[in-house]
């Protein structure tokens, strides 16, 4: 609002104008804005961070009502994150959990910090997060989901054993919860790393892009996964790698061939 009123200077013109103009002002000094949370929201669902922080601090300078804005602050610390400014999500999604807003945001703002590490990949200090949020005792719903980040921080580490033991808690736990299928195939993993470089659901492409890798001298082969509407998709991978270091080496190699690349688990 205050936008438009900068940049139309015919309301000056004559008093009504000059009325209405005081009139907006009010309403933007008491927190109304012509931004909403649902156009944060749906820049965020269109995957444009950048609208969605620049719509994010407009909204917070407009001095709304704390409920509204601990979700505005989470909306600009979210695309933060996915602008790859991963030191100032987590100071936002820090400041956030310091306004103590509903357990539901707080929660979120605990996972947010834990991706923005494990994305670094500090996975010791995503695992430290972790033990705050299960202090602060996460929403039952929400427990699944820091299991399986859990878990995957650990194998990150090598911590196979203890991967395995978050595994199991979704599984027996959570059978009924969205996370509960991928914490089965991530029991199936062997315990070594490799580079994903494709997933398809033919499997002649698949073999394809495995006999093109072996052509290259690269160790590859495929492996078959189901998804949670049991189709069936093949994986190509290379490596059987014992060190994560040795895996992101590998990774940075077939990359800089054009590979699509993700390390597994």
């Amino acid at each position: 609002m205050s936008r438009e009123l900068s940049e139309k200077k015919y309301f000056f013109l004559n008093k009504a104008a000059l009325i209405f103009f005081c009139f907006n002002l009010s309403l933007f000094l008491c927190g109304f804005s012509s931004i909403g949370l649902s156009d944060i929201a749906t820049a965020i669902i269109q995957k444009d961070f950048a609208k969605a922080k620049s719509l994010s601090e407009e909204f917070i300078k407009s001095n709304p009502p704390k409920e509204k804005e601990d979700k505005a602050y989470y909306y600009l610390a979210l695309s933060q994150l996915n602008l790859d400014q991963y030191d100032l999500s987590r100071k936002t999604f820090l400041k956030l959990i310091k306004r103590a807003p509903e357990k539901s945001l707080e929660d979120k703002a605990y996972l947010g910090i834990i991706d923005a590490y494990y994305i670094e990949e500090n996975y010791f200090a995503a695992l430290a997060q972790v033990e705050k949020l299960l202090k602060h005792k996460p929403q039952p719903e929400m427990l699944s989901l820091v299991y399986l980040k859990t878990a995957r921080a650990h194998f990150k580490l090598s911590h196979w054993d203890k991967a395995e033991e978050y595994l199991k808690k979704i599984i027996n736990e959570f059978p009924d919860g969205l996370e509960n299928h991928l914490a089965k195939q991530l029991l199936e993993e062997k315990q070594y790393f490799a580079v994903q470089v494709g997933a398809f659901i033919d499997r002649e492409r698949a073999e394809r892009l495995m006999q093109e890798l072996q052509s290259k001298g690269e160790y590859s082969y495929i492996v078959e996964t189901i998804d949670q509407t049991d189709k069936k998709f093949y994986r190509v991978r290379v490596g059987q790698l014992v060190t994560l270091n040795e895996a992101e080496k590998l990774k940075q190699r077939l990359s800089s061939l054009g590979y699509p690349t993700q390390i597994y688990p």
